[in-house]
């Protein structure tokens, strides 16, 4: 079939055309709807369902968490327990705001049980953090090698969380050695300080 067959055509013969003609043209009618129906249609339906996918997608990702979760749901208890529970022993180790000075003399007493001299026990301002507070002891202490080594490992082994920072040492006169340092201690905050301490940020905030 040529073009000028095809312009031929009259649309009111259309029952009288050859069988190749109203095969074409019905052809061409199919696609017209087709194209019509997705640019009026189809094109907003599939990027509705484009979007719906990508949607089932998050979901499932979100539904295999919460399930793994849900599996794993008593391990996690039990983490939490745990958790609990070291975190209980550690707030044992910090003093609370009464025992401190105890804390202090204790500091001091391993210095003097292993026979050094104390040059300066200088305790400074507190340091405070949300939960607890820090003590920062400036300590300058004489005494030979070996039981300044002892001093530090004593008050290692104290019951409480004792830090050494900043030490330095050099030898002073008759074989013995100065040694400079910082103990830091800590203490947890009473549930009155930590209400005080979040009131105030709240104050500062407005």
């Amino acid at each position: 079939m040529t073009l000028d067959d095809l312009n031929s055509l009259d649309l009111k013969t259309l029952a009288d055309w050859p069988l190749p003609s109203k095969l074409v043209a019905l052809t061409l009618l199919s696609v017209a709807i087709v194209l019509a129906g997705w640019w009026f249609d189809w094109r907003d339906g599939m990027a509705s369902l484009d979007v719906a996918k990508q949607k089932e997608t998050e979901l499932r990702g979100v539904f295999v968490t919460k399930k793994n979760q849900a599996i794993n749901l008593e391990a996690y208890q039990k983490q939490l327990v745990d958790i609990k529970q070291a975190f209980g022993a550690l707030l044992k180790q910090l003093p609370n705001k009464q025992e401190m000075d105890a804390l202090i003399t204790d500091v001091n007493q391993a210095g003097l049980g292993r026979g050094l001299q104390f040059d300066l026990f200088k305790p400074e301002a507190e340091t405070v953090s949300e939960f607890y507070a820090e003590t920062p002891i400036r300590v300058k202490v004489t005494g030979g090698y070996h039981d300044i080594a002892a001093f530090v490992s004593d008050v290692s082994k104290l019951p409480r969380i004792v830090t050494l920072h900043d030490i330095s040492m050099e030898p002073a006169k008759d074989g013995v050695l100065n040694m400079d340092a910082t103990v830091k201690t800590y203490r947890y905050l009473d549930e009155d300080e930590v209400i005080a301490r979040k009131q105030k940020a709240k104050e500062q905030k407005k």
